[in-house]
């Protein structure tokens, strides 16, 4: 394979002969010679190449240079040479130039400089070619192998959990159905027999693949699971998608605390990495997206953790004298309003909550001595707030059980959930965190449609 232009900076021979190919960013042309910036994604920089229209082979090439636009594919040749242009230490002194795939300038829609985010949305096939997006893709995929990294040098195992299933992890019955009967004949008898479809019962796109990951706890000790989940929520907002992915780790012989430890690192981790090995395009996000985000990010590597429990959290806001558009009060969810005011006003850095009522957390929390909050943490961070969530399991078998039925929760639907507290059940902990929201975190991005390659959202269905 030939370099790419990421490999091709680091040569940083000068006289080397090169072989570019990428897209065209831009043309441009004076009296003495033709510029191209080419980028192939690799990094964030275009390569400049320059062809000398003083060069006895320029007519030869003078055909193909033509048909150089914004958004053609090409394959360049030339010399690697140092670059009086600023912002860049080498460029390319092009000899020839093949045009692989042309671009038509009357049609193809990425010919301005800038686009709006919205107009963007509307060309997801397209919108990797841009600044923005490809820096996006660069940052994504440095933190998916970041996160496996981290639990594979910890001794976790990987799991696949499944994308069907009967249980609903969160017990919120927003999920999806999957079947195969035919709808329309449903419709018509307004009638539903299970017998005859594919799994012979109601079965659904997962919500989180935590209760499956559960079951290799109780076996292998540490283990995680990270892939895509599936929430049937009509929430049309910038923090919601219909399709995301989740890291959910579990820890046996583990309680809340050693969950806590595991996640501040956890976190600490991911945006080390993406300070580390992602500077140049956390820079054009510092520049363009966020102003001060790479300062935030430090922060958040060199600071520690305040930790306060729920009640303290709302003590804290109902002494602020604040007004917020959700009036706070013992036994509501935190709004991201507070987590922000809490993060940002009251302790100026990350937080560590723990301790929520169990009335609005899920069955599977361990509850607390007092009965009436559960082993529960949630991380929140200046800027976003909650990033991560977790607890300690509930593994005591009769408080499982009379949770479940407290709930109203079928517990045939979960038989081998409690069945896993039957036999040699473990205290156990894990937590939960959504990974497009920890690329909103780190790129300063303000939609979550922006930070997954293809979105899915109500009544957009994309392709």
């Amino acid at each position: 394979m030939i370099p790419t232009i990421k490999e091709i900076f680091s040569l940083k021979a000068e006289g080397q002969a090169v072989t570019v190919r990428g897209w065209i960013r831009t043309k441009r042309q004076t009296k003495s010679a033709v510029f191209l910036e080419v980028n192939d994604g690799s990094c964030f920089a275009n390569i400049q190449c320059v062809f000398d229209q003083g060069s006895p082979a320029f007519q030869a090439i003078a055909p193909e240079l033509e048909k150089a636009t914004t958004g053609a594919s090409a394959s360049i040749e030339g010399t690697l040479v140092p670059s009086p242009a600023t912002g860049q230490k080498l460029e390319v002194s092009a000899r020839s130039i093949q045009i692989i795939g042309e671009a038509p300038a009357d049609t193809y829609p990425l010919q301005k400089k800038a686009h709006s985010l919205e107009f963007l949305r509307e060309q997801a096939h397209l919108r990797p070619r841009t600044n923005t997006f490809g820096a996006v893709a660069r940052v994504r995929n440095r933190m998916a192998f970041a996160v496996h990294q981290f639990f594979q040098e910890r001794g976790f195992q990987y799991v696949h959990t499944p994308l069907i299933t009967a249980s609903d992890a969160e017990g919120a019955g927003a999920m999806f159905q999957v079947t195969t009967l035919d709808l329309q004949k449903i419709a018509q008898s307004g009638t539903v027999d299970y017998e005859k479809d594919f799994f012979g019962k109601p079965a659904y796109l997962t919500v989180s693949g935590q209760l499956n990951v559960e079951t290799y706890c109780q076996a292998m000790n540490r283990v995680y699971t990270f892939g895509p989940a599936f929430r049937a929520e009509n929430s049309n907002t910038t923090r919601h998608l219909a399709e995301f992915w989740m890291i959910e780790p579990e820890i046996a012989f583990a309680t809340l605390e050693d969950d806590i430890e595991l996640a501040k690192s956890f976190i600490t981790q991911l945006v080390k990495t993406a300070l580390e090995d992602c500077a140049e395009d956390l820079a054009f996000f510092d520049a363009r997206i966020q102003p001060g985000l790479v300062a935030d990010l430090q922060k958040v590597v060199a600071g520690s953790f305040y930790r306060v429990t729920y009640t303290e959290a709302i003590d804290a806001l109902l002494k602020s004298g604040q007004e917020f558009e959700f009036k706070p009060y013992w036994g509501c969810d935190l709004q991201s309003e507070h987590e922000k005011f809490l993060t940002e006003k009251v302790v100026g850095g990350p937080l560590v909550v723990t301790d929520y009522p169990k009335d609005i957390k899920a069955f599977y929390m361990k509850q607390n001595d007092d009965g009436k909050t559960v082993a529960a943490m949630d991380i929140l961070v200046p800027r976003f707030g909650e990033i991560i969530g977790g607890s300690e399991r509930e593994w005591r078998l009769d408080l499982l059980e009379k949770r479940i039925k407290d709930l109203g929760l079928d517990s045939n639907n979960y038989w081998w959930y409690i069945d896993l507290r039957r036999y040699g059940s473990t205290p156990h902990a894990g937590f939960g965190l959504g990974f497009e929201r920890l690329l909103l975190y780190i790129t300063g991005m303000t939609n979550i449609r922006d930070v997954i390659p293809f979105p899915r959202a109500p009544k957009l269905a994309g392709f």
